[in-house]
């Protein structure tokens, strides 16, 4: 279901550098934007496991057609680094993509000076953050997730007050079923979703079955159930991990390919932000009016 006019031109540029003292690897993004338009919104995007800036283009694309400008860092992660899981860098690398976001969102205006004319054309008091499996991990951090240790106690307070509007894809359950792997090498997949309080939108696949979880498919729904209010609740029936291909045609970990279903997740996003940010409400309440059809669910609270 398409509710946005999508034949508008848009522009890409990239790579941008961002200041992030400390770091191991300079910091760069890619910044989409459509070519017309003023006061548009913004989406920083946070990739999931080993992707780059270079990804993701199906949703991004559409996403800039719909009339937002999105920033995609890329994270240390990415496999153009080859920080695997043995390297002991890789432990802190949690920590490290939350803080890519904040620079991101720290530096905004210089990013956006670095494409001719874009800044004026921004509207900086509607910015949103999503992202995809560890991306949306990384994401809700920013929302106000917090990480807990091996007794339970919540770590730090990573939220940013920038930001007023989140999508979380393929997110991140609550960590007590973890798999011995995901306990060895990503013990930081313990969210505590009950401090999220910024509105998001939680997309989730009614096959998407994790390798680092012993629940099922609802185990991607926790970001929505284990939120407070106000949350909304994409469920894709058909579903897996990858949505159809959201970070890219024809790649090697789509199992689930169809173009319909990664234009649905990217118009539900576009069309939930737009309300949460104020923008306009329309295509949201299309959204809404025509939950159930074609194989997918809308709830919220």
């Amino acid at each position: 279901m398409s509710v946005h006019p999508l034949d508008q031109r848009i522009v890409s540029v990239k790579p941008i550098a961002v200041p992030a003292p400390g770091r191991s690897v300079e910091l760069q993004v890619k910044v989409t934007a459509p070519l017309a338009g003023r006061n548009l919104p913004v989406i920083v995007f946070s990739h999931g496991n080993a992707w780059s800036l270079d990804g993701y283009e199906p949703l991004v694309d559409r996403w800039a057609a719909a009339g937002f400008v999105v920033v995609q860092p890329t994270h240390l992660d990415s496999r153009r680094y080859g920080i695997g899981w043995e390297d002991p860098r890789f432990a802190g690398i949690w920590r490290v993509r939350i803080a890519d976001l904040h620079a991101v969102l720290d530096h905004l205006g210089d990013i956006l000076r670095q494409v001719d004319g874009l800044e004026a054309r921004v509207d900086r008091g509607r910015v949103a953050v999503a992202g995809h499996s560890w991306g949306a991990q990384t994401a809700g951090a920013v929302l106000g997730t917090r990480v807990l240790d091996a007794d339970g106690v919540p770590g730090e307070d990573f939220s940013h007050p920038a930001v007023t509007a989140g999508a979380l894809i393929a997110a991140t359950g609550a960590g007590d079923t973890l798999t011995p792997f995901a306990v060895e090498h990503l013990p930081f997949m313990r969210p505590d979703y009950s401090t999220m309080t910024v509105p998001t939108l939680v997309v989730a696949g009614g096959k998407d079955q994790s390798r680092l979880s012993m629940r099922g498919p609802d185990w991607f729904t926790d970001a929505y159930h284990l939120a407070p209010s106000p949350k909304s609740l994409l469920a894709v029936a058909e579903g897996e991990h990858t949505m159809g291909g959201v970070a890219g045609e024809a790649v090697a970990e789509t199992t689930d390919e169809d173009p319909a279903r990664v234009a649905l997740v990217a118009d539900a996003i576009s069309a939930y932000l737009l309300d949460a940010l104020k923008v306009d409400g329309t295509a949201w309440a299309a959204f809404n009016d025509a939950a159930s059809e074609g194989g997918w669910s809308l709830s919220g609270k």
